[in-house]
């Protein structure tokens, strides 16, 4: 499936099959440190970047620059408030069915799609209302 892994790549891969969600090389890091594991942050990075070279996970890129990681088949969707940073996982695909219409229209596979809003969440908005409220223009 893959090329030949390293024992820290099949450490990280492992790790990311078994949480089954995002996480940040610094969150890697912490958690095979924890679990009595001897890695350094820049052999987790080096370790990351190549289990992607080889299209065994995948990352993207939060509105604050930090990458996060997943095992390929976990498609996630994500609003991003651009205001806070925050992330928030939407519950399911509002793009149901469109894989197969995309597969069907231009004989493309697709192995697995990133889809990410950015926006203001409510928090931000209810923030940015006080203020202009405060202070009117």
């Amino acid at each position: 499936m893959y090329q030949s892994i390293s024992k820290n790549q099949a450490l990280i891969l492992n790790l990311l099959q078994e949480v089954r969600d995002t996480l940040s090389a610094q969150e890697v890091h912490y958690t095979l440190k924890t679990r009595g594991h001897s890695i350094g942050l820049a052999t987790v990075y080096r370790a990351l970047e190549n289990l992607k070279l080889q299209g065994a996970i995948k990352s993207m890129t939060t509105p604050a620059g930090e990458a996060l990681y997943s095992i390929i088949p976990l498609d996630r969707h994500y609003l991003h408030c651009l205001r806070c940073g925050q992330s928030f996982v939407l519950p399911s695909c509002p793009l149901e069915g469109i894989n197969q219409k995309l597969k069907q229209t231009y004989e493309f596979e697709i192995f697995y799609h990133n889809l990410e809003f950015f926006g203001i969440c409510r928090p931000c908005q209810a923030k940015k209302q006080a203020q202009s409220e405060q202070n009117p223009a």
